[in-house]
């Protein structure tokens, strides 16, 4: 039943990023993306080669769906797939993985969960920027965009982990 209900609040947010995409565009300094805190929080008894597929599966979702440049999600999110399990164990410990027990803002502490959501939101926001500017940009903009993209998808990651973790 837990899965059932971890499920549809993936896809409910899949639904939320392509709305996020295709009608709230504010301004080209801010990207708002709920892709890495979705892929972290994918079950732990999935492995890295299925978060992969899952986040592959997903991104291309997105860019074929809302975005116009094919693959450029799939491209940012999978490398935070690959280094999910790495990133719960060296935030959370290694019990937690040893336990197959999800993570969860009141069980770990929202401090944890924010310094989980930094790294995957670092690692696919520096691959997103760096391939939709194409070199077309100047550092300082797309560090700006890399700095306000992450405050504010920062902020929509924690609602994200609530809705996707169990508050046991």
């Amino acid at each position: 039943m837990k899965n059932n209900r971890f499920w549809a609040a993936y896809a409910l947010l899949f639904i939320a990023q392509l709305l996020l995409c295709n009608y709230f565009t504010f301004t080209p300094w801010i990207m708002v993306t709920l892709l890495p805190a979705m892929v972290l929080c994918l079950p732990l008894e999935i492995g890295t080669t299925g978060a992969m597929l899952i986040a592959a599966a997903t991104g291309l979702g997105v860019d074929l769906l809302s975005e116009g440049i094919l693959g450029i999600n799939a491209l940012a999110l999978i490398p935070v797939a690959f280094a999910r399990k790495k990133i719960i164990s060296i935030v959370f410990g290694a019990d937690l993985l040893a336990r197959n027990k999800s993570f969860s803002i009141r069980r770990n502490g929202l401090t944890a969960v924010l310094m989980a959501l930094i790294i995957g939101l670092s690692i696919f926001l520096v691959i997103y920027i760096w391939a939709d500017s194409a070199g077309a940009r100047s550092f300082g903009f797309n560090a700006g965009r890399f700095g306000a993209s992450l405050a504010v998808s920062l902020i929509f990651s924690v609602l994200t982990v609530r809705a996707l973790t169990t508050q046991e």
